[in-house]
């Protein structure tokens, strides 16, 4: 294991531990996405700094927001690692109120308000919000059943590219059709597919990003390291187009498996399984092999957006988690 790529490993693992420490009853699963916000940014979390925006959050938003529901802990994350949570937040409530002239409310709309806040001023909000809404319904137009409240994260990622709304929507279609026999989720398929689409480096066409995705899961399956086709799908994507060899990949997920596989919480009887320990040394290994590239290439830009389209991907599955496991506590009661 690479130097760089070890300290990636180690500081995930702290960085873990640390929103458990802040957070202890929280949903387990959210703490490694929210690890992953600070890895990506070479990071160590303040535990103090976690609870004074938990605290931010309560003072802005009634108990009964969507901001304070089953999407708080990787807002909190979000938030935290910003320069100026307070004004980061402000701007997120702001945009929130635009996405819901646009969508009905729901958990997942605080997450891409939190996204699109920290990437366009202001005077764009109402603008974003109607690109977003678009690119909704162009994706609701192609999988009408599959489409749901939680692609709006999605929506918006795609409406912060240069591209046209069709040439986005087009290119994931192409990606869907593409990898169909490959895999049979439709629902992680389209998350796949819009991950794809984002990682356009210039160099790569689409079919050459579908085909060393599907290589890459057989090289895993060969190594007897079968890679999640659930929500953990769209961070395989993120590793297909990944500065570098596929055999480099590999290695590298492999070594940052076994890191964990020693860490508490992935061990025999740790809460995650070997498919969830993947994808999350997925996560460490695209910090890192993103964080040694050129900032300005288009392979480290393109790749950094789909990163965090893949890391949205499994923070809407533990908002989907948290949501279920909430509605089964008050049904019992």
């Amino acid at each position: 294991m690479s130097e760089t790529l070890r300290s990636s490993c180690e500081l995930f693992i702290k960085n873990r531990d640390l929103f458990k420490e802040a957070f202890p009853w929280e949903n387990a699963g959210f703490y490694p996405i929210c690890a992953a916000t600070y890895t990506d940014k070479g990071r160590l979390a303040d535990v103090e700094t976690l609870k004074n925006t938990r605290k931010l959050i309560k003072s802005r938003l009634s108990a009964f927001s969507n901001f304070r529901g089953a999407s708080e802990m990787p807002l909190i994350a979000m938030l935290s690692i910003c320069d100026d949570p307070e004004e980061r937040l402000d701007g997120a409530i702001a945009l929130y109120g635009d996405l819901k002239d646009h969508f009905f409310s729901s958990e997942y709309l605080p997450v891409a308000a939190v996204i699109l806040s920290g990437e366009v001023g202001r005077e764009r909000y109402g603008e974003i919000a109607e690109r977003t809404r678009r690119i909704y319904d162009l994706m609701k137009k192609d999988h009408p059943f599959l489409t749901s409240g939680e692609d709006a994260v999605f929506a918006a990622i795609f409406a912060l590219s240069d591209k046209s709304d069709e040439e986005l929507l087009d290119e994931a279609e192409a990606v869907y059709t593409n990898l169909t026999s490959k895999f049979s989720d439709r629902n992680a398929l389209q998350s796949l597919s819009h991950v794809l689409a984002l990682a356009d480096d210039g160099m790569r066409t689409a079919g050459d990003r579908c085909r060393d995705t599907a290589r890459l899961y057989d090289m895993l399956k060969e190594k007897k390291q079968r890679y999640g086709t659930g929500y953990e799908l769209a961070t395989l994507g993120t590793l297909a187009t990944l500065p570098g060899s596929l055999d480099e990949t590999v290695h590298d997920l492999i070594d940052a498996s076994e890191f964990l596989k020693t860490q508490k919480g992935y061990g025999f009887w740790g809460s995650f399984g070997k498919q969830q320990r993947l994808m999350h040394a997925a996560m460490i290994v695209t910090s890192d092999r993103i964080g040694g590239s050129e900032a300005s290439s288009g392979a480290a830009i393109s790749g950094t957006i789909s990163m965090i389209a893949a890391q949205h991907a499994a923070t809407c599955a533990a908002i989907s988690v948290s949501i279920a496991a909430s509605s089964a506590a008050n049904a019992a009661r």
